[in-house]
């Protein structure tokens, strides 16, 4: 393999030719006038061809000079086109940025604060891919993903873009009138329930809280789903009780289709996050990040 052409002494010979003169092109470049007549000389050795005719009254190019000259002024015109570019990227939000997050966060989270994006910063495009498994965001080539305080891995650089998660048990009035009013989550166990599956095939047992005391109910029922909305789905027609976040039920607590119980029992988990693995951000991410992150700070503490 050819070792690369050294291509500070092509641009120092490119000035010389675009200024016509050792002293002009050694000032542009801050440099003695000796030196680039040197390194010109040295470029001339390396590539066995004349490029200059020097005379004490004038510099003009050789036929080979003259074609170097042009390649050269075309390739660096080109790349100072790039590095502006560069600098557009690095300056304005632009370009993907790819997020890994439940259906629940994209839709009553990630989608409402983010939807400023589409006049604010049109140049962002926003992947927001729903999953219920925990995904490796590195390895699946996420710029982010959104998860449960908890949950976020070590060295993840973590914001926090909800208050804290209320979670609700709730069922149809005609649920409570065949089965009864639970008064503490004892009684549970004469209710069918709807439980949650995590992607390792394990079921989500209720979280409560008695007497200052964290205590677990398992959920006992024909029905299991492995999302929160399918499991409100299940509620409204009657399949059980269900045990989901608050605001995935907040319309029908209002209308009165579902009906909470257990509230003085209810378990509230640390908020949703968004995580990346470091602080070196594309700015198109930094503006993400900045949305959300001021969004929750104008949000209620009820999520």
């Amino acid at each position: 393999m050819t070792s690369r052409e050294n291509y500070n002494d092509l641009y120092a010979f490119m000035l010389v030719a675009q200024e016509g003169s050792f002293t002009k092109a050694a000032i542009k470049l801050g440099v003695a006038q000796s030196g680039i007549s040197r390194t010109v000389r040295d470029l001339e050795v390396r590539l066995g061809v004349q490029l200059l005719t020097r005379t004490t009254r004038k510099l003009s190019l050789t036929q080979a000079g003259e074609q170097l000259y042009r390649n050269a002024q075309v390739s660096f015109q080109s790349l100072d086109t790039g590095l502006t570019m560069l600098a557009h990227y690095r300056d304005t939000p632009s370009g993907t940025v790819r997020i890994n997050a439940s259906q629940h966060a994209i839709d009553k989270v990630l989608l409402p604060k983010l939807a400023v994006f589409r006049q604010r910063y049109p140049d962002i495009r926003l992947e927001l891919i729903s999953e219920s498994r925990f995904v490796d965001i590195i390895a699946e080539q996420f710029d982010a993903g959104v998860r449960m305080g908890g949950d976020v891995g070590d060295g993840m650089i973590a914001v926090r873009i909800t208050p804290d998660i209320e979670m609700v048990a709730v069922a149809t009035p005609e649920h409570f009138r065949h089965y009864g009013f639970p008064q503490t989550p004892k009684d549970l166990a004469t209710h069918p329930c709807i439980a949650y599956q995590f992607a390792d095939g394990s079921l989500y047992q209720w979280e409560f809280w008695q007497e200052g005391k964290p205590i677990k109910h398992k959920p006992q029922g024909q029905w299991v789903f492995s999302d929160s909305y399918i499991e409100v789905a299940a509620a409204r027609r009657g399949l059980g009780l269900a045990y989901v976040p608050e605001d995935l039920v907040a319309e029908d607590l209002e209308r009165g289709t579902l009906i909470r119980v257990l509230k003085l029992y209810s378990h509230c988990f640390a908020g949703l996050y968004l995580y990346y693995p470091h602080r070196n951000v594309s700015p198109a991410l930094r503006m993400v990040v900045e949305t959300l992150r001021m969004s929750n700070n104008n949000v209620s503490s009820s999520f």
